[in-house]
């Protein structure tokens, strides 16, 4: 029993730091920002797109279509709640860097 709670620790901990890296706004993600189209998930006004990878963004100080097609590197948080409705994480986004 022992062996299998170190093994469930150690798969979270993998899981919760292997999308980006902390720092004090949350975490970084990379990828390509898209505008977000129609989708069954209905939230976020934009997606990252990194290789298999991909987030719901929104943004309350950033004009996140300034970045649109360009490959970034961003600092967000996680919205609580999410994902539903089978859609990605979602991320509030506070800072955007090109690459």
């Amino acid at each position: 029993m022992k062996l299998f709670s170190a093994i469930a620790v150690g798969i979270l901990i993998f899981f919760s730091t292997a999308c980006g890296s902390g720092n004090a706004e949350g975490q970084t993600y990379s990828g390509t920002i898209q505008a977000t189209g129609i989708t069954s998930y209905q939230y976020g006004t934009h997606t990252l797109e990194s290789g298999d990878e991909f987030y719901a963004l929104k943004s309350e100080t950033i004009d996140l279509s300034q970045y649109e097609g360009q490959k970034v590197t961003v600092n967000a948080t996680k919205i609580e709640g999410y994902p539903v409705d089978g859609g990605p994480v979602y991320l509030n986004v506070t800072k955007v860097k090109n690459q």
